[in-house]
């Protein structure tokens, strides 16, 4: 091959090899400007609330105000049938959120502490329960977090006095992880 055949060859190649450098350069551009924004999660909502975090249930209402601080918190809303996951130290703040099934009684809105855990148990309507994560008694009644081993989480019986706020059983081991003797709760209205 000789002449212009080799020309030819040779500026193809060439402008192959330069389209294929500018390609390389413009992902290497589009990486880094993508990179340097703040990521979506890292915004707040309208409401000022972080949104929920990736674990969050799509319908999760936003973090009750309220709730707001600067300490690794279960908060629990006793209005939305929510609890939140949240820890200020990391984007987004919250980890998780889901929805529960409270038991009969509510807990008082106030601030409190896991003071014990258990990983399996029998709830106070009978059933086996796993992930105990209990946080403060009022007026003989414990309240605490867990999942039924049955996967259920149907509404208290409202004759009986129970304060066991249900999920389900991926939830009770997301919090059960999370919560640690120790960790505040922040029950709102």
């Amino acid at each position: 091959m000789k002449g212009p055949a080799v020309a030819v060859t040779g500026l193809t190649l060439s402008a192959m090899a330069l389209v294929a450098l500018l390609a390389v350069q413009a992902e290497g551009s589009a990486t880094r400007a993508t990179a340097a924004q703040p990521p979506p999660s890292a915004s707040t909502s309208p409401g000022g609330s972080p949104p929920p975090g990736p674990d969050a249930s799509p319908s999760a209402p936003p973090l009750p105000k309220a709730a707001e601080g600067s300490t690794l918190r279960v908060v629990y809303s006793v209005g939305a049938k929510e609890i939140w996951l949240v820890d200020p130290e990391k984007t987004p703040e919250v980890q998780a959120a889901f929805p529960v099934q409270p038991g009969s009684v509510n807990p008082a809105p106030g601030t409190y502490t896991v003071y014990s855990r258990s990983p399996t148990g029998t709830g106070s309507d009978g059933k086996q329960i796993e992930h105990v994560v209990r946080f403060t008694q009022q007026g003989g009644v414990v309240f605490g977090f867990s999942a039924a081993l049955d996967g259920s989480t149907a509404p208290a019986d409202p004759k009986a006095k129970t304060g066991g706020i249900r999920f389900d059983r991926a939830d009770g081991q997301t919090l059960w992880d999370f919560a640690p003797d120790g960790t505040r709760v922040q029950v709102v209205g």
